[in-house]
């Protein structure tokens, strides 16, 4: 799982305007998380929230459709969560003052090439012009919608496309 953003025009309100600015890229933001599976299809859209909420916060209050068994790839901004039954694979993290092993270093890039797949995803998802660009649409539900059918579209270009190879 991982979380995408797409950006808005600038709030009118000003505490609107402070809850979905993004401090990383010091735009406006709306987020969701995306749960993807082996074969790139998007299993889960969650609902949208605004931009300066953290990922972790975001998973936190989002009910997986997991099934017990099941691992969940996450990167270091889910730090700490977890769920019941659900195995998490997250890549090591270094420790103040030290480095990591060779073992830890190499198992981080095991799961590094995985995560590569989802980064590439959340990209095919975005390709839909609307999500890359600031969404000006102001009516209730129309930008989640717009979400809902980008990933609408990258999962019919998936079970169309014959040549999507499934992660390792």
């Amino acid at each position: 799982h991982d979380s995408t953003e797409r950006s808005i025009p600038r709030p009118h309100d000003a505490a609107q305007q402070k809850t979905c600015e993004s401090g990383k890229n010091k735009r406006h933001m709306l987020k969701n998380l995306l749960l993807i599976d082996q074969a790139w299809r998007i299993l889960f859209l969650s609902e949208t929230h605004p931009g300066r909420v953290h990922d972790k916060r975001m998973a936190d209050a989002t009910p997986y459709p997991l099934p017990a068994g099941s691992q969940l790839l996450q990167d270091l901004g889910f730090q700490a969560f977890t769920l019941e039954g659900v195995g998490i694979l997250q890549p090591a993290k270094k420790p103040r003052g030290k480095a990591l092993t060779r073992a830890q270093k190499a198992a981080n890039r095991q799961l590094a090439r995985r995560r590569v797949r989802i980064e590439q995803v959340n990209s095919r998802v975005n390709r839909c012009r609307m999500l890359k660009e600031t969404i000006r649409l102001w009516k209730n539900g129309i930008r989640d919608m717009v979400m809902e059918i980008g990933c609408a579209l990258h999962n019919f270009r998936v079970r169309l496309t014959p040549s999507w190879t499934p992660m390792v």
